[in-house]
């Protein structure tokens, strides 16, 4: 709330219109859309407290308590949106002050092939019959929409009015992911590698990267999340990478051909508090082992496990009809003990896919096992042998690949006008948002194009940083560089008759942190003495142009140069003014 009305009260022509008081000769009480009038009220009482000069801090709670009445989810003291306050604000303010007493009712009309200005013009004029009021004259301007239906190339023109500008922000096509890969050779430690790979790629593409980084090939890998000493997850290979979050441990390891796959789990056997009878804690690192069907048997699984988990002086070279692959940490057995052992230190069972039920013992010997790929195996063993056979230091320890020497990609900086144009790209609508083409009689996937065809006195730009998705939520931290004085609009204006569009920053929120959490700040200027503060809760000071452009940037506010600007007499010279910090106004 303080870094919005900070905003709006830096801006010069809505700050005077209710400091000269003509506020009081437009309010409307009666408007069904408005709040009885009672939000132009109290938003005015604020301003002139702000803007008395007797003052150091002023604490909105009055009108803090006038907008929960009307608008619920900003009462409380949760973190809202500094965008969706603003909005709800010029959309109340706007209706509270519409000089219109009774609405027309209008029928809209397609173009039909008229020239673009005489259907802008009669576009503007409608939505000034149904709405006239001081944030229409100052906020307001006007987009023109372009629809094509695909089947039939009908064209729809439309021009709708706008109170701000919402901009996308070029998303990044690639991310970087740190991967752990277990090799054939289970002596050897996995090697972590650092991919790039597509932001909206699937797993096969991760294997494809990491392939070209190990040579091994991509066909032979399998990709697992593991987490809590179990696989949490086992990917196809048409999987989404969106599947997979930041902090995700990742591992790929080889697979064979003509094999069963089985993950297998480490337990250590423990009396329970409660009574005697035995538990089982997962521990250590899970393993993906790939047995030829063929040899598929109890005896051959001890083989395995006692053949990956001899040390240096006693290992023995398997044949290739022998080889077992495995993922996980092999490596954490210590070997040396095996030979020591003529009998079996370890158990197998069968058991669910979280290591927590057995299915059943494993006991078939010579015989071969009927065991699915991606079966799960437990090993169990007692705490002793546990002790005896686990390095817990070495089974964390991985090498790493000369990849992971490469810094993450640094954030990539955009221009404000390229976030402009990415908004004015033409697009296809989605299936499930079609276009009802008037000619064709149905739903159509028509392809849709925004144009800017007059834009008003004070620009209001909202940088969209949070992106949704089903499997992503994220905010995107690109510094968006935008200029401080001379934004020039014209070429993204359509209107080839409008007069130059050269803006002014005057304002702007900030937001750190990231979703749903976090905090806002704003920087203003102050029109009577040109300086610039940073406004954060009860704290303003004096800031420099250069601290202004930041990736916490996320609504600018322009004021179009050619724009008059009237002194208002009663301002203070010095009026950076703070926001007290109070119930629902620290976003903390």
């Amino acid at each position: 709330m303080n870094s919005a009305l900070q905003c709006l009260s830096n801006t010069p022509p809505l700050t005077e219109y209710f400091l000269e008081d003509r506020y009081e000769a437009e309010i409307n009480h009666n408007n069904p859309l408005g709040m009885r009038g009672e939000i132009a009220e109290a938003y005015a009482e604020l301003i002139k407290q702000m803007w008395s000069g007797r003052h150091s801090h002023v604490a909105p709670r009055m009108f803090k308590t006038q907008v929960g009445r009307f608008a619920p989810q900003f009462s409380g003291y949760q973190q809202q949106d500094s965008q969706e306050l603003l909005a709800f604000l010029l959309d109340g303010l706007h209706e509270d002050l519409n000089r219109v007493k009774k609405k027309p009712y209008l029928e809209l009309k397609d173009a039909n092939g008229r020239p673009d200005s005489v259907v802008a013009k009669e576009a503007w004029e409608n939505h000034r019959l149904r709405n006239d009021s001081i944030i229409v004259d100052i906020f307001h301007g006007l987009f023109k929409s372009t629809l094509v239906c695909p089947k039939c190339s009908k064209v729809s023109v439309t021009f709708d009015p706008f109170c701000y500008l919402t901009l996308p922000l070029p998303l990044k096509t690639d991310r970087s992911m740190d991967v752990s890969l277990v090799l054939a050779d289970l002596h050897r430690r996995p090697t972590q590698y650092r991919l790039v790979v597509p932001m909206m790629g699937t797993i096969s593409d991760l294997c494809e990267a990491l392939s070209k980084l190990s040579k091994i090939p991509a066909e032979n890998m399998v990709v697992t999340d593991v987490y809590n000493h179990r696989f949490h997850k086992i990917f196809q290979m048409d999987e989404g990478l969106s599947h997979i979050m930041p902090k995700d441990n990742i591992f790929s390891s080889e697979d064979g051909a003509e094999c069963i796959i089985l993950s297998v789990y480490f337990r250590e056997k423990r009396i329970r508090q409660s009574s005697t009878s035995l538990g089982t804690v997962l521990c250590g690192q899970p393993l993906l082992i790939s047995v030829p069907k063929h040899k598929l048997t109890l005896d051959h699984l001890y083989n395995v496990m006692e053949h990956q988990d001899r040390d240096e002086e006693g290992r023995e070279k398997a044949s290739e009809t022998d080889s077992c692959q495995s993922e996980g940490c092999a490596h954490d057995l210590l070997g040396k003990e095996w030979q020591h052992h003529k009998k079996h230190l370890f158990t197998f069972s069968l058991v669910n896919s979280y290591g927590t039920s057995e299915i059943n013992s494993i006991t078939t010997q010579g015989k071969l096992l009927k065991l699915n790929s991606y079966a799960t195996l437990a090993i169990d063993l007692d705490p002793d042998t546990r002790k005896l056979l686990f390095d817990e230091q070495e089974s964390q320890a991985f090498e790493k690949d000369e990849s992971m020497l490469q810094s993450q990609k640094k954030k990539t900086t955009v221009a404000l006008k390229d976030c402009i144009e990415l908004f004015t790209t033409m697009e296809t609508l989605g299936e499930h948002d079609p276009w009802y083409c008037p000619k064709c009689k149905k739903h159509q996937q028509a392809t849709k194009k925004f144009d800017l065809w007059s834009l008003p006195r004070i620009l209001v730009v909202h940088l969209k940083r949070f992106s949704y998705s089903r499997y992503w939520r994220d905010k995107l931290d690109t510094v968006v560089e935008f200029p401080i004085r001379d934004l020039s609009m014209s070429e993204f204006v359509c209107d080839p008759a409008a007069d130059p569009y050269v803006y002014d920053l005057i304002a702007v929120s900030n937001h750190y942190g990231a979703m749903g959490v976090g905090h806002y700040t704003a920087y203003a200027k102050n029109k009577v003495n040109g300086k610039w503060y940073y406004f954060d809760d009860s704290s303003v000071s004096v800031a420099s142009e250069d601290q202004i452009v930041t990736k916490a940037a996320y609504v600018l506010f322009y004021q179009q140069r050619d724009s008059k600007q009237h002194v208002a007499p009663s301002l203070p010279a010095e009026s950076e003014l703070a926001l007290e910090e109070c119930d629902g106004m620290d976003t903390n």
